[in-house]
């Protein structure tokens, strides 16, 4: 009976003292106050009452930045919240030199944050929010370090002016929106207004051009037409003349005295068409 106690609470024992630490995880042993080793992930066993663990998550972790009230440059109350993603790299370090780095974490970073907006005015902090996380995280990193914590990043979400404040710079930016809109509109107008301009330029550049084609032409006709009256209408018009004189001097039967070399002794028997007798006397 005694062995079967006995085995039982040997069990009992063993069981007690099983401890599974997941892979996110790793685990301070303890023995009566001191650390004695760091558990790797999986099934682990410390003799209990004795011994005891101390699990830690080693993950990426996210905690939020409660909002508060800030007094910028210009002497203006934002209120400012952000999120802060941290991870322990030093479980020992996280357990024995921060009490309760769960809650100093957060806590850090909201005093950090205020150090770092107070030294901004409003304007330069809503302007300038990457820089503002650079910053942040620089500086909680170094103060995190000695803890085995290293930060992963930080990331501002809000800064809200006074309501009147607010009020002001909607009104601006209004105001800003609505003089890009009418220069918009301006330069729409104006650009439409140079597009007509060009249009009735190129027309009269095309009417003018048709013109100088046109008048062109009519003069190479002109130039056309004089150099054929030139090379052929001179000397018919001439002959004609004299077959006009011929015909009137034939009518009544005149005579007419010739040179004896002109060459319209023949172009009268050719071209004067009559019956009428001719008495033509050459001239000695």
């Amino acid at each position: 009976m005694g062995y079967l106690v006995l085995v039982f609470l040997v069990l009992i024992i063993f069981f007690m003292g099983i401890r599974i630490v997941r892979p996110v995880e790793v685990g301070i042993v303890e023995f009566l106050g001191r650390y004695v080793r760091t558990a790797d992930n999986g099934f682990n066993w410390i003799f209990p009452i004795l011994y005891r663990m101390y699990k830690v998550n080693i993950t990426e972790r996210r905690v939020d930045i409660d909002p508060q009230s800030i007094i910028t440059k210009d002497k203006l109350n934002a209120v400012v919240d952000g999120m802060v993603y941290y991870k322990v790299v030093d479980a020992q370090k996280a357990i024995y030199n921060v009490n309760n780095y769960v809650a100093s974490v957060p806590s850090l970073a909201k005093t950090t944050l205020r150090a770092v907006i107070g030294k901004m005015t409003l304007t330069e902090a809503n302007e300038n929010r990457d820089s503002i996380n650079a910053e942040v995280e620089s500086i909680l990193s170094k103060e995190i370090s000695k803890w085995g914590i290293t930060v992963v990043r930080v990331e501002l979400q809000r800064i809200e002016p006074p309501p009147d404040v607010q009020d002001a710079m909607n009104r601006v930016v209004k105001a800003e929106n609505e003089k890009i809109a009418a220069l918009d509109q301006a330069t729409a107008i104006e650009t439409k207004a140079d597009g007509e301009r060009r249009a009735e330029i190129k027309k009269a550049e095309g009417i003018a051009a048709a013109i100088r084609l046109k008048a062109d032409a009519d003069g190479d006709a002109i130039k056309i037409v004089n150099e054929a009256a030139e090379q052929y209408f001179i000397g018919n018009a001439q002959l004609l003349r004299k077959l006009e004189t011929v015909e009137a001097a034939f009518k009544d039967n005149a005579k007419i005295v010739l040179p004896a070399d002109s060459d319209l002794v023949n172009v009268i028997g050719d071209l004067a068409g009559t019956n009428l007798p001719i008495t033509i006397k050459k001239e000695k």
